[in-house]
């Protein structure tokens, strides 16, 4: 009797398979976790680029086509991001007209130097806001011939600091109550005018007021009062005065005003109207109504005239000259 072997699977032959099959399934794991980790980093740059408040940009510079422009330019200007990826142009249209010629001049410099970082200039946003941007912009390679030359860079609003720089700078130089050039800055920009004017060998007059008898408006009717009077003093000076002519109070019941480019005859008709305007002015109190007036003090630049503090004198003892001859009047040195 022949006894046949029983069939047993040839399993050496599997054995080969395994390795393999484990390291496809290693391969597979780590092809899978590389995915997973690349959608994490992806999502995570999304994540931090719509919470970033700067606008992050790029564009081709020969055809000026916007590659790249991140998710805060929809916040900050409240335009489209389509529309920009479609057309360049929608970001220079954004510009005030007033910056525009130089923020393209200031862009236009980043190829003679690589980047520029001192751009500020500002925007209209699609419901009319006017916003202050900081935008640096850097070419992104070493420009080579047959390259592309691609422009990246970021806007950052800074419309606050931009509002608190402003009105640091009022404070400084604005007279609390009468909202006119305190002393300080009123002299800064007089002898800046002063300077300029010799320079240029064009008029400058000095003009200098006191309210008549002020004292007794304080006396008689009250400090608010009083208040009251400077406030709408300065007010019919801002008034009166030409576009770059400077208002200012310098005392308690002092004022004064520099008028570049000023001849003496038309200084003369400025100080004179002005005058007229503050005795027009209609106080009352307590059902009783009152006038005030001013002294003033006029002096137009001379060759002899070394220093600001020159003409400022001659306007002063010009100014007592009107007090001793009866008050509300104009003396002219």
């Amino acid at each position: 009797m022949v006894h046949e072997k029983p069939y047993l699977p040839d399993a050496p032959l599997a054995e080969p398979t395994r390795p393999a099959a484990a390291a496809t399934l290693l391969a597979l794991m780590h092809a899978q976790g590389e995915v997973e980790r690349l959608s994490k980093r992806e999502q995570l740059l999304s994540s931090l680029l719509v919470s970033v408040n700067a606008v992050l940009w790029a564009i081709d510079w020969e055809t000026r086509r916007v590659l790249y422009v991140s998710p805060a330019y929809e916040r900050v200007f409240g335009r489209s991001a389509g529309l920009l990826l479609a057309d360049h142009r929608e970001w220079r249209n954004s510009i005030h007209p007033e910056d525009l010629d130089y923020a393209q001049y200031s862009l236009a410099r980043v190829l003679e130097q690589g980047a520029v970082e001192d751009r500020e200039y500002r925007i209209i946003t699609a419901d009319g806001q006017i916003r202050w941007l900081s935008d640096k912009c850097y070419i992104n390679h070493q420009v080579e011939p047959g390259k592309p030359v691609i422009v990246v860079g970021m806007a950052e609003d800074i419309t606050e600091k931009k509002q608190m720089a402003l009105e640091l700078h009022r404070l400084a130089t604005t007279d609390v109550l009468t909202q006119s050039s305190n002393r300080r800055h009123f002299f800064e920009c007089a002898n800046q005018a002063f300077d300029s004017a010799c320079a240029q060998g064009v008029p400058l007059a000095f003009l200098l007021l006191d309210i008549d008898d002020f004292k007794d408006v304080n006396d008689t009717y009250g400090h608010l009062e009083g208040d009251q009077v400077l406030r709408r003093i300065a007010e019919s000076g801002r008034g009166v005065l030409r576009r770059g002519d400077l208002f200012g109070r310098i005392g308690g019941e002092e004022f004064a005003a520099i008028l570049p480019g000023c001849a003496p005859h038309m200084a003369l008709q400025v100080a004179e109207r002005l005058g007229k305007e503050i005795q027009a002015l209609s106080f009352s109190y307590e059902g009783r109504p009152f006038n005030v007036t001013v002294s003033q003090g006029l002096a137009s630049l001379r060759e002899e005239d070394s220093t600001l503090d020159s003409l400022f004198a001659r306007a002063d003892a010009a100014m007592y000259e009107a007090k001793r001859q009866g008050k509300n009047r104009v003396i002219a040195s």
